[in-house]
């Protein structure tokens, strides 16, 4: 930014818009709601119609979109319809992702492949169509954030998965190469990897004593997290308090990477 601005308006996004994939549960309908509380039009995107739409009835600055993400034309169905409102795209949250089988073994290629174009591909897919639309009055290019997880950063078997640490270790390298070649249009790129949340996808683990303790025990703050911890993390990337922040990866785990 050219200017310092006040503190309290670091973290606006007051006339922002902003595109969430994987809006439908879990990390995602908080992350729509956490941008529309601080002032975006939020395009929430998902397969899942009607959880899709009681989150948008649950703020008003909320739209759904029903997209599946592993499809490309409604990937471009999703960006158009965020322009045809807004008339730019300012945040865009690539959320969604899949989880694949837990042991390499029982992983058909085939699966793998999936679990690759709903974690990797499409995230680059709607990166390149966020970066490439119309910036309108806006000054330099928009925030990207790809939701990556520690799963791309360290192993956690028995609890890991083959495709899905490699797609997340895959959008970490694509965060760092897309901002290194789009930094200079003014377009920032980077990644939150998120530890153990309690989420749709992690009932089972914390619905187990056994794997719950685990988790604790190897957590330095000694417990999983809850989804409001990472809003503070998120509005620091899709906000203008980043404005010098591009190509990293934030890690909010309660410190299981930093054993």
């Amino acid at each position: 930014m050219s200017a310092p601005r006040p503190a309290a308006e670091l973290f606006s996004l007051e006339g922002r818009t902003a595109i969430v994939t994987g809006a439908s549960a879990g990390l995602g309908g908080r992350f729509a709601t956490v941008l529309a509380q601080a002032g975006a039009t939020v395009f929430a995107a998902a397969r899942r119609t009607g959880p899709l739409r009681e989150l948008a009835g649950s703020h008003p600055r909320i739209h759904a979109v029903t997209c599946d993400v592993s499809v490309a034309a409604d990937r471009v169905r999703l960006v158009e319809t965020a322009l045809a409102a807004g008339g730019r795209i300012d945040v865009l949250v690539n959320n969604a992702a899949m989880p694949g089988a837990t042991r390499a073994e029982e992983e058909s290629p085939d699966a793998f492949a999936d679990v690759l174009g709903v974690n990797l591909t499409a995230p680059f897919h709607l990166a390149r169509l966020t970066a490439e639309a119309p910036a309108g009055e806006r000054v330099g290019g928009p925030s990207i954030v790809n939701v990556s997880s520690i799963l791309g950063l360290v192993s956690a078997a028995p609890l890991g998965g083959a495709s899905y640490a490699a797609s997340k270790a895959g959008l970490i390298g694509l965060t760092r190469e897309l901002a290194g070649q789009w930094g200079a249009a003014g377009t920032r790129v980077n990644a939150l990897a998120p530890g153990w949340f309690r989420t749709e996808m992690t009932a089972d683990l914390f619905g187990d004593e056994r794997s719950a303790r685990w988790v604790g025990r190897n957590t330095l703050l000694g417990r999983g997290g809850h989804a409001h911890e990472l809003d503070g993390a998120l509005l620091f990337l899709a906000s203008d308090a980043s404005s010098y922040c591009t190509g990293q990866i934030l890690t909010v785990d309660g410190g299981w990477t930093a054993r």
